[in-house]
């Protein structure tokens, strides 16, 4: 599935509510919208100015919708998803953030902390329509740079 707009992407982050997260048995299960909420603000709170991460950590539970079996496999649909929309470093970040063999660099240690952190990290993130601005103005910005290729 390819999403083609933020509506679309908003739509599927709403679905993600009340999903609850079993791919790792180890763990308590979290609400897919709220974790992803979550894990955005801390990368808003840690790395301001770098609105591709922060998209990562919040669009990664659309995977859990697409593709609810292993971690790997619904990264990928995730990834595969939103390429279009936000580009490669996004998808990429969504698709290495699970694979603990992938080579890691600062900014896929960051979202893969915060992953981990908004996991059990009580705080009030907000609300989905509060990332709206950001979702348009990246895919605008992914859009045009598309249109320069």
């Amino acid at each position: 599935m390819e999403l083609r707009s933020v509506e679309e992407l908003m739509d599927l982050l709403y679905a993600c509510r009340g999903t609850r997260d079993f791919a790792v048995r180890a763990r308590p299960p979290v609400d897919l919208h709220d974790h992803a909420l979550r894990t955005a603000a801390l990368l808003r709170r840690g790395r301001p100015a770098d609105k591709e991460l922060q998209v990562a950590g919040l669009v990664q539970p659309v995977g859990g919708l697409l593709w609810p079996g292993d971690p790997a496999g619904r990264a990928d649909q995730a990834a595969d998803a939103v390429r279009t929309l936000f580009g490669e470093r996004v998808s990429g970040l969504v698709r290495r953030c699970p694979r603990r063999d992938a080579p890691a660099d600062d900014d896929l240690l960051t979202l893969r902390q915060a992953t981990e952190e908004g996991r059990t990290a009580g705080f009030d993130a907000g609300v989905l329509e509060d990332w709206r601005t950001v979702l348009e103005l990246l895919a605008a910005r992914n859009s045009r740079l598309k249109a320069v290729d």
